[in-house]
């Protein structure tokens, strides 16, 4: 007999379960047995280990599709939890999200951003302010998770480069020494694409349209890095050779054209107020709306015909889309003449802290990961 294999087998089984329940937010039993191919007496097993750990929890009753209602299985959401710190060149944001990944607590401090220990300490001196007032008890900190606007080495806690912030090759173990849990990295657009993916069983772009643009490509389940890093960087795809200024020093990419700041610059940095103006009827700011919107199609487009899947519109610009998809699509239709069903453009579910939701969520699935 292959013990080994069979005790391999056994703990596959409980994480398939487990992570059926938290995926599915509320299951049943029959459900996990019919969706996951599990005999029901596996089921049973795995669902009542779960139970005695206090890792799910039965929660009422489940929609019956006929005889007698099943119990109704969901993750204990105050089991566990995990924090998020999302740091930009003048904020820190820092989120709680409970085990079932939904957030619990944030907070977002004006503070910027400067290469020192005395920085390092300011950002743990924040987190323990924010941990105090989120009324978490420590223990059941799963870690902390950061993510920054720039291309990280986690193996090595590097932040290789970062145009944003203006350093490169900054260790970030300083930072990581300071707080009592484990603490992971990630690029600011990979996060926020964990955020919004999560619970998404099928391939996805996500395109962040903030200050600076960027974006990750949800394949098989994760997110693909790139060889060195560097995939997804969507934001330095040149549309318009020759063109304008960006920041990393090539001309006519689309952050030039497609970053928040393309819009906030009109109203004195205000996106917000970008908004509410045009919303108001202003002429010039419908003609910049207008041209952004052009531009932001191309971009679109390209994505299209590259992945061949949804393509989620995220970032500070992608929390405004909502009412303006349907002027976004008819004008990708005109650049994609091999389809024109737009159904594959989405907007976010997460309209602030984005990336500090996501990178806390690494810990989640970790958590589960590891069941034994």
């Amino acid at each position: 007999m292959n013990t080994l294999g069979n005790v391999d087998k056994k703990r596959m089984n409980l994480i398939r379960v487990a992570k059926f329940i938290l995926h599915q937010g509320m299951t049943s039993k029959p459900e996990i047995a019919a969706t996951l191919g599990l005999s029901m007496p596996t089921v049973l097993q795995n669902v009542k280990e779960l139970l005695e750990r206090g890792i799910i929890v039965e929660d009422g009753e489940y929609e019956s599709t006929g005889g007698r209602k099943a119990k109704a299985l969901c993750v204990n959401a105050g089991l566990k939890y995990a924090a998020g710190i999302d740091i930009t060149s003048n904020h820190i944001s820092y989120v709680m999200i409970d085990l079932t990944g939904k957030l619990v607590d944030k907070v977002r401090i004006r503070e910027k951003f400067e290469n020192s220990l005395e920085y390092n300490e300011t950002v743990h001196r924040h987190f323990c302010e924010f941990l105090e007032k989120s009324g978490v008890a420590r223990d059941k900190i799963l870690g902390v998770g950061i993510s920054f606007p720039g291309i990280i080495d986690k193996q090595y806690e590097t932040l290789i480069i970062s145009h944003i912030l203006k350093v490169q090759n900054l260790s970030l173990r300083n930072l990581s020494s300071l707080f009592e849990y484990e603490v992971c990295y990630e690029n600011d657009a990979n996060s926020a694409a964990m955020a919004e993916m999560y619970r998404l069983e099928k391939n996805a772009v996500y395109l962040s349209l903030s200050n600076s643009v960027g974006g990750s490509f949800y394949i098989h389940n994760g997110i693909y890095e790139g060889d060195d890093y560097r995939s997804s960087e969507f934001g330095h795809m040149v549309i318009v050779p020759g063109g304008r200024k960006c920041y990393c020093g090539k001309s006519g990419c689309v952050d030039a054209y497609c970053s928040a700041l393309v819009l906030a610059e009109k109203t004195g940095g205000n996106l917000e107020q970008f908004f509410e103006k045009l919303d108001a009827g202003e002429e010039e700011l419908r003609k910049v709306w207008e041209e952004y919107l052009e531009y932001l199609s191309i971009t679109v487009t390209n994505l299209r015909m590259a992945y061949d899947c949804d393509i989620i519109l995220g970032g500070y610009v992608g929390g405004f889309m909502g009412k303006y998809m349907a002027d976004l699509s008819k004008k990708v239709v005109k650049y994609n003449g091999f389809e024109n069903d737009t159904t594959y453009l989405k907007t976010c579910s997460y309209k602030k802290e984005v990336s500090a939701v996501g990178i806390a969520m690494s810990f989640i699935e970790k958590y589960f990961e590891s069941l034994e």
